[in-house]
């Protein structure tokens, strides 16, 4: 099985199990945060749920550099509006990855806030990350 076909069965598992557990959130609870220091449950649900998006950023970019790329999520209030954003980054992220190449797959690819450095790592390997 080469690279890609890989990702995409490894894509679609997961996200039968995101599915699972973002369509448990509900929806009087968007509010609610783990602890104290913790995002709510909005902010983190959103993030999962725009995860798939990071195939085509990851495929079309060398680098993400939170310094010059602030974080603005969509304003999600309720789980069938999160089940439908998922769903939508979920085919475009599919979509992306099955029009690459095993050598669109290889090259370097960074995360990083300004100087500091998290991950720098090939392109399929942070792409099985997300």
């Amino acid at each position: 099985m080469n690279i890609i076909k890989s990702l995409l069965k490894e894509m679609e598992q997961e996200a039968n199990t995101t599915r699972k557990m973002l369509q448990r959130i509900p929806d009087d609870q968007y509010d609610w945060k783990p602890h104290v220091k913790s995002m709510t449950i909005r902010s983190l649900a959103t993030h999962i749920a725009e995860l798939p998006t990071w195939v085509p950023m990851v495929l079309n970019t060398t680098e993400l550099d939170f310094a010059g790329n602030p974080y603005a999520p969509v304003l999600i209030n309720d789980t069938a509006t999160l089940m439908e954003h998922f769903e939508k980054s979920l085919a475009e992220g599919k979509a992306s990855l099955e029009k690459a190449t095993e050598e669109d797959l290889e090259p370097n690819w960074t995360l990083r806030n300004g100087e500091d450095i998290y991950s720098v790592s090939t392109k399929a390997e942070f792409i099985r990350l997300t």
